[in-house]
């Protein structure tokens, strides 16, 4: 019963702000991998002469969910922890 406590509350950490796991990354490849067990089954359907009738879109949201969260995850590594060069040289006061 311990053990499970445990697991349940590693598993809200993920929903936390500061944590060490990309949710990008996770979310885009469990949406890989369901394209890969998609293919997987479209060619074992194929080999025995059957079709697999699934929508085109849903494979193709897959698609686009997959390259979104791989694509700003990237952008992410690469520009997110840049300052910024436009910042201001002086420090306005507050207008109250």
């Amino acid at each position: 019963m311990n053990y499970l406590k445990r697991k349940f509350m590693a598993f809200r950490e993920i929903f936390k702000d500061n944590n060490d796991i990309n949710e990008k990354s996770v979310i885009g490849f469990m949406s890989f991998a369901v394209m890969v067990i998609f293919a997987v089954v479209d060619l074992i359907t194929g080999y025995f002469q059957k079709g697999l009738v699934i929508n085109e879109f849903i494979y193709e949201s897959f698609l686009v969910i997959t390259l979104g969260c791989f694509g700003i995850a990237g952008l992410e590594k690469i520009f997110g922890n840049r300052p910024s060069k436009n910042k201001d040289k002086f420090d306005y006061p507050d207008k109250r």
